[in-house]
């Protein structure tokens, strides 16, 4: 049987025959549509604007006909999110992440069936994974909710919406369609710049002159996602035996680890969404008594007695020894290696630490040779870092090395001695500027170090509240555990 005979075909042919250019949609009408499917706002921004200019590319090259991009918000309890009790405040996470998700199919659906090509990108995971750890997601749901008008980045980094705060979470649907009107991003930001998230955060991610440290983020509040999941997953390969595991991973954080596993990933912290009393649903309390907010919200999180993790040599392990009594350190391996060189290029302004940086002013020239050929200048000063492709100006050091060694020494599968004895890197300049490039950048995988410290650490009791969960809530350290990663 011939194709145009089968009665399906008949069928369709019957009803119109060949598919039609999509007609603009109602603008109005999308908006109520995700209204109807559960979204307390919505917006509607063209895939042309140029505030998707890092975003269209990922996007088109997964589906080449999109011409609209629907953003909504799903508001989320406050108070959930404020407690201290990371179980109740990552249910409303969990709950409302899951929300969203049926938002957007549900939005889907039902433009499906009015002959709408659609897709939603899920609001978190899952992830593109087998990219990470480059760009593992397929939209970037922050810029397209600020395109669409549904708030700004307060210094945080999250988004604010006007009237439910940093309270929401984020979706998009992509059309294969334009709409009849668009929105714009609001001309004003709701962030009132208070510092309380510059306060509250554990880590000293978040600074008051706009620099965010990403890397000691993602260290502490995400150690259960991702990165930090591959630095627990090498922990368990590189223990000698049980005994060593237990010195490595107590008995909590396995049981931690074991939650995330079954019942979803949990923050650690989170704090700076907590605290943020931006928005006209959520600022009333705290223009009626900031004492009572700082009391209630944000000291009960500054005083909580917790495990904090960072790379060790980092900024965030300075921040938690000199602000936080009731907060201990932990070193840990962030579990994100470059698997490329442009990885690793642009890897570098989110792994910068600004405070070990102090006093370098240096720009080194990178060549890299072999299988994954760039060239890069780097610049550090005035603690801060600047990449770019190419060589420019005159370099301080110039660094030749071939791409997969280079890989191999940031992943600490090959030794830096090794590769300068064997002209697989070369130097002209002084190499203990090298030295100080790396003091910017901490090592992430202490355990892998074999260094003497690395021994001594093995071969230590416990250091910290953790391993006694009791001990952990009430704030109580014993003596026998008080050593130099318990609070000062």
């Amino acid at each position: 049987m011939k194709i145009d005979n089968h009665p399906t075909v008949q069928q369709h042919m019957a009803r119109g025959g060949a598919p039609r250019e999509p007609r603009p949609l109602d603008a109005d009408r999308l908006r109520s549509l995700a209204r109807e499917c559960g979204a307390d706002d919505v917006g509607l921004v063209a895939i042309g604007r140029p505030e998707l200019d890092d975003q269209r590319e990922e996007i088109l090259s997964r589906y080449p006909w999109t011409k609209t991009l629907l953003a909504f918000v799903r508001r989320m309890s406050r108070e959930p999110v404020r407690s201290p009790a990371r179980s109740i405040a990552n249910l409303e996470f969990h709950h409302k992440g899951e929300a969203v998700n049926e938002i957007a199919l549900r939005i889907v659906e039902r433009l499906e069936a009015e002959g709408v090509r659609a897709v939603c990108p899920s609001m978190g995971f899952p992830m593109e994974m087998a990219r990470f750890p480059e760009r593992v997601w397929v939209v970037g749901h922050k810029p397209v909710a600020v395109a669409a008008g549904l708030g700004h980045m307060g210094i945080h980094r999250n988004v604010i919406h006007p009237k439910f705060g940093n309270f929401v979470l984020l979706g998009t649907v992509l059309l294969d369609a334009e709409a009849t009107s668009e929105d714009h991003p609001l001309d004003y930001n709701p962030c009132l710049e208070c510092n309380l998230c510059v306060a509250a955060c554990p880590v000293g991610a978040i600074s008051n002159q706009g620099d965010f440290n990403f890397s000691a983020c993602i260290t502490h509040n995400y150690r259960e996602f991702m990165g930090g999941f591959n630095d627990w997953v090498e922990q368990v390969v590189d223990s000698r035996s049980v005994f060593d595991y237990r010195r490595r991973i107590n008995d909590a954080e396995t049981a931690s680890l074991w939650q995330s596993l079954s019942y979803g990933a949990n923050y650690k912290s989170a704090y700076c969404m907590s605290v943020c009393p931006a928005g006209e649903d959520v600022i009333g309390p705290y223009l009626a008594d900031r004492k009572r907010h700082l009391m209630e919200v944000v000291k009960p999180l500054q005083e909580k007695p917790e495990t904090v993790y960072v790379v060790a040599g980092s900024d965030a392990e300075a921040h938690v020894r000199k602000r936080f009594k009731n907060k201990w350190v932990k070193h840990v391996g962030s579990g994100t290696r470059p698997n490329r060189v442009r990885g690793f290029l642009d890897s570098l302004p989110l792994a910068f630490q600004r405070q070990a940086s102090e006093g370098l002013k240096a720009t080194y020239h990178f060549t890299f040779t072999g299988e994954d050929e760039a060239r890069a200048t780097i610049a550090i000063a005035d603690q801060k870092i600047q990449v770019q492709d190419g060589h420019q100006g005159k370099p301080d050091l110039r660094v030749t090395v071939d791409s997969r060694t280079w890989l191999g020494i940031l992943a600490q599968e090959r030794s830096l001695v090794w590769a300068i004895v064997t002209r697989r890197l070369r130097l002209k300049g002084s190499p203990s500027l090298l030295i100080r490039f790396g003091k910017c950048f901490p090592s992430a995988a202490i355990h892998r170090r074999g260094d003497e410290e690395h021994r001594e650490h093995a071969l230590a009791p416990p250091r910290h509240t953790a391993y006694l969960r009791n001990d952990e809530e009430t704030g109580r350290i014993p003596a026998s555990l008080r050593t130099t990663d318990t609070p000062r």
